[in-house]
């Protein structure tokens, strides 16, 4: 007999299944467009410049996730779990993206993605999430999450400081004090705004960085001058898709992740909109989940998981129609087809970026911390555990190229990875010890 869970009815103000008004519903479908806003841009801003990628191309990666994410929400919406749940770019794919995007380049991206996306569509509607779930204990997945965020620490000190795009350090005196107000606003907005606006710290953050690195002559505006007004983005915009068994394996990881991030949300939503939840309700949101990231690979964008931070704008709003998730969608659907508007945020300092994610991802690492510290219990056994699995997964990325020329592909792009490593040691311990 299946399980079913249902939570105690909160008060809503609008129900899942209900409609509003199309002005209203354009209103609260927007507010969670902004909520989601900041970190789903992030991702292709980061990716993109850790690897290289020019303005153009960074813009064209934007259309593309804004596009997919859209779409993702629609998916979810309708076929998936039908639940109020918005779709972003997901932080967990972010380490294996540069990697793989640095060494064998974008279309070896697009072709984890595909083969991924539909690695999770399988778990979810072939009803393989119960199996999986079973490896990412708390331990598993608190030491993934935060390994997830220690990894990316390099790439926000690099852009604090402008490094990728300033090595020589001309610019060091103007790019540190962007930074450093993107980021004090960023926290500030985070523990003392009120009402909605304690929701965007990440928008407000970029707002005011981006203002400010104008007059200082850190943006460079050429790239929106010579983009269209309108354009749809192209099918594999990176070329044909390569199929690389280790950046499939690599990515893989980020899959696992993603999947165990979303059962937890929608077991939040379940909770804020006092609905059911079932088996069915999370292999349906799984394998739409996984669809979407296939769709990502099709249209050269990032992997996508549901956003916790909408989850919350549900609990505060106590507007929990999906109706009005899906005009949200609707609406970054038609922010894809504005290359200048991807084109600002392409031309977006890396200061900026720099001083939103030295938070941001500070905040990932903290929150795989606290998971670890509330649902683990500390015995001699899950310490070692623990600290294996840690030293594992900072310490493997640290092995120079020349080294690692001596393993296996597979092994050696692993080895690169901290949250795979980490991953890797903590399930295997789990299960011999």
């Amino acid at each position: 007999m299946e399980n079913v869970e249902v939570f105690e009815k909160p008060v809503l103000k609008v129900g899942i299944e209900e409609k509003v008004e199309p002005a209203k519903a354009f209103v609260f479908g927007l507010q969670h467009v902004l909520a989601m806003f900041g970190a789903t841009v992030t991702v292709p801003l980061v990716v993109g410049g850790a690897i290289g990628l020019s303005g153009d191309q960074i813009a064209l990666m934007i259309q593309a996730v804004l596009l997919t994410m859209g779409i993702a929400t629609l998916l979810q919406t309708t076929i998936g779990s039908r639940y109020p749940i918005v779709q972003g770019s997901s932080f967990a794919f972010i380490p294996g993206l540069i990697s793989i995007g640095s060494s064998l380049g974008m279309a070896a991206v697009e072709g984890a993605l595909l083969v991924g996306g539909l690695v999770e569509a399988a778990i979810g509607w072939l009803g393989i999430i119960g199996k999986v779930r079973k490896l990412f204990t708390p331990l598993v997945t608190g030491v993934t999450i935060t390994l997830i965020g220690f990894s990316l620490a390099d790439v926000a000190v690099k852009n604090f400081f402008n490094f990728y795009a300033d090595p020589a350090g001309e610019t060091l005196v103007k790019s540190s004090a962007v930074a450093l107000i993107t980021f004090l606003t960023t926290v500030f907005v985070a523990l003392r705004a009120r009402g909605s606006l304690k929701a965007m710290p990440v928008v407000v953050g970029v707002v005011i960085g981006y203002l400010i690195s104008v007059p200082l002559g850190l943006t460079n505006f050429d790239l929106v001058r010579s983009l269209p007004v309108l354009g749809v983005p192209s099918v594999f915009p990176w070329g044909t898709p390569i199929f690389d068994v280790s950046a499939i394996v690599l990515l893989l990881f980020a899959f696992m992740v993603s999947i165990i991030e979303s059962v937890g949300d929608y077991h939040a939503i379940a909770t804020v909109t006092g609905s059911e939840i079932t088996e069915k309700h999370i292999a349906r949101g799984i394998g739409a989940e996984g669809l979407a990231c296939s769709i990502a690979g099709l249209l050269g964008a990032c992997g996508t998981t549901s956003y916790s931070e909408n989850i919350g704008v549900v609990a505060l709003t106590k507007i929990g129609s999906r109706h009005v998730v899906q005009v949200g969608a609707v609406i970054l659907v038609f922010l894809s087809l504005l290359p200048r508007f991807a084109g600002i945020l392409a031309s977006m300092p890396a200061p900026v970026l720099g001083g939103l994610t030295l938070a941001l991802y500070g905040m990932i690492s903290v929150t795989g911390l606290r998971l670890i510290k509330e649902r683990v219990e500390f015995t001699e056994r899950n310490t070692l555990i623990l600290a294996a699995a840690l030293i594992a997964g900072l310490g493997a990325p640290q092995l120079p190229p020349e080294f690692l020329g001596h393993f296996p592909k597979l092994i050696a792009s692993i080895l690169e990875s901290g949250m795979a490593v980490g991953a890797l040691t903590a399930i295997i311990l789990e299960r011999v010890l």
